[in-house]
């Protein structure tokens, strides 16, 4: 049996649940409600030492921290990298671009600890939008390259693109405005014609 330990818009969750689909992997998803704290319980930090999510029972192994749960269902199920060193260092880069440098500065905490600071002076959303565009504005550039086709790298879906999808679901949400990233609207309009990044979206998984 496969447990995802998930919250329905969280993006490291949201890629998981991608990768799970894509492997055509069944599974049983328990929520984990970040708003109202549940991350922190006693319960959760005992399966994640972190207090976050998503957390992944696989092969009777808790498995934490998306990309390293990724990678693992890579290496035990392959289809997720590809199969040459070079591409396999693209993909992790773009992949680090967004859930290391992008992601991590416009999470809900984050967010909140923002506009808590600067006394109202900086939304939330403010925060969010400026840190997805700047971040975007990089990632364009990295996918204005050859090896750029239907989807970051190639014609294959790789952990590259299970990180962009969410990032462009956050980035619509608080109206970024998606006109100034032409290549990452092409590999998004690729992955968003999938039936397995339908299965996975937020508002289908939400409790």
């Amino acid at each position: 049996m496969i447990t995802l330990y998930d919250y329905w818009r969280s993006s490291a969750a949201y890629r998981v649940r991608i990768a799970l689909h894509h492997l055509g992997l069944d599974y049983t998803t328990v929520p984990i409600d970040l708003l109202t704290g549940a991350h922190r319980s006693p319960e959760n930090v005992a399966r994640n030492p972190q207090g976050l999510v998503p957390t992944l029972i696989i092969d009777d192994h808790p498995l934490t921290q998306s990309l390293a749960i990724i990678e693992y269902l890579h290496d035990t199920r392959g289809g997720l990298m590809p199969g040459d060193a070079p591409g396999r260092a693209r993909v992790r880069a773009i992949a680090h671009a967004i859930a290391m440098e992008i992601a991590p500065v416009a999470n809900l905490s984050m967010r909140k600890r923002i506009a808590d600071l600067s006394g109202g002076r900086a939304t939330a959303e403010d925060w969010q939008r400026e840190v997805i565009t700047r971040g975007f504005a990089g990632l364009e550039i990295m996918l204005d390259y050859h090896s750029t086709g239907a989807f970051c790298h190639g014609k294959a879906l790789s952990i590259a693109d299970l990180c962009l999808v969410p990032q462009i679901y956050n980035a619509q949400r608080v109206g970024v405005d998606m006109a100034a990233f032409p290549r990452i609207k092409d590999v998004a309009a690729s992955m968003n014609g999938l039936a397995i990044v339908a299965a996975a979206h937020p508002d289908r998984v939400r409790p």
